[in-house]
């Protein structure tokens, strides 16, 4: 296992994506986990989905219990700005950067390609840049970027489970190409700026307060409406759903371990987090049904069959996604370890609230 080399008490953190799913819940994680932590969170607050979602969770961080000194400060603003990404390293000279801020959805990049070029590849080089420039003038400057992959990456990759060792050059979306673009975009900082990078390959996450546009999320929300979900493939999709305090648990595992240096003297490594257990997409809807029941989201009457189709594949998706996460357990001592029903039991039981 690696040894931590990055100690976050004291630190000052950026995230950017911090009004996103997985940005928020790492923010909480961070203030209460740590000492005297300053954690800078930018987010442009886009329209992409429900906005009213973002600021909510923006405001359980600001209801985090957090120690005397620590402190969480919101930025709005665009990565692709880079003026603005250029004062928040100048203002607060971030130790530590996260970058999960990013044009997210598959099916969304086929028909809105712009938006992904300027959140995902010109925002991800402003904030490489800025890293760079954080060195400067003999500064410290950052001592760790991790930022967030995809396991779309992997693309129609036939070989399961996906390890990062996996040829990665034929992407199915152009969400997939922005990723595997930032992964090479950091290894080419890291070799000539000696920028400490890691990049995280997520698989499939899902929870309580998540993003509205993925599955779990969706179906909900029309099953309450008494609509009719679509499944795709006819039901024949594997996912390797990760749940979001495994996901968290897993960048906080990584942010305090910078990478060291490959056989080719360059700090850059990539890492799946997956649950390393692929669910069948129909086994998937009926426990999420199952547990909709149990949170009285709805009546245990509710005829499920009558509510779901069977539809084709839609184009940019994939049949499987499956992490192979040995090289995760073996430098961090750390899995996902939460199984399908525990996982949609939360998000059925904070949907019930949330809806209320």
């Amino acid at each position: 296992m690696l040894n931590k080399n990055v100690d976050l008490n004291g630190k000052t953190i950026l995230i950017t994506g911090a009004a996103g799913f997985i940005g928020a819940n790492l923010s909480r994680v961070l203030l209460t986990m740590f000492e005297d932590i300053k954690i800078i969170g930018v987010d442009n607050l886009n329209d992409y989905y429900d906005v009213s979602l973002k600021e909510y969770r923006l405001e359980q961080i600001r209801q985090e219990k957090k120690g005397a000194s620590s402190e969480f400060i919101f930025q709005k603003g665009s990565l692709a700005d880079k003026v603005f990404i250029d004062q928040i390293f100048s203002e607060y000279q971030p130790e530590v950067v996260v970058n999960l801020a990013a044009q997210a959805g598959v099916r969304y990049s086929i028909t809105n390609p712009d938006v992904y070029l300027e959140s995902n590849v010109i925002g991800f080089y402003n904030i490489l840049e800025a890293c760079r420039h954080s060195y400067d003038d003999g500064k410290k400057g950052v001592e760790h970027l991790v930022y967030a992959s995809s396991s779309s990456v992997y693309g129609s990759n036939k070989k399961i489970p996906y390890s990062t060792e996996d040829k990665v050059d034929n992407p199915v979306s152009l969400y997939a190409a922005t990723k595997k673009s930032n992964e090479l975009f950091a290894h080419a900082y890291s070799k000539l700026y000696d920028i400490p990078s890691t990049g995280l390959r997520f698989f499939t996450v899902y929870g309580p307060a998540g993003r509205p546009d993925m599955a779990y999320f969706g179906f909900t929300d029309k099953l309450v409406k008494n609509e009719t979900i679509k499944i795709f493939n006819y039901g024949n999709c594997k996912r390797d759903f990760t749940y979001i305090d495994d996901i968290v648990k897993g960048i906080v595992e990584v942010m305090q371990r910078s990478p060291l240096s490959n056989e080719d003297g360059v700090r850059y490594k990539v890492y799946n987090i997956g649950n390393n257990k692929p669910e069948n997409l129909l086994d998937f809807v009926e426990i999420l049904q199952e547990e909709l029941k149990a949170a009285k989201v709805l009546p245990q009457d509710y005829d499920f069959e009558q509510h779901k189709e069977l539809v084709g594949m839609q184009p940019g998706d994939v049949e499987v996604t499956y992490a192979d996460v040995e090289e995760l357990e073996k430098d961090f001592g750390f899995k996902p370890s939460t199984s399908l029903r525990d996982g949609l039991r939360q998000f059925a039981q904070w949907y019930r609230n949330y809806q209320a």
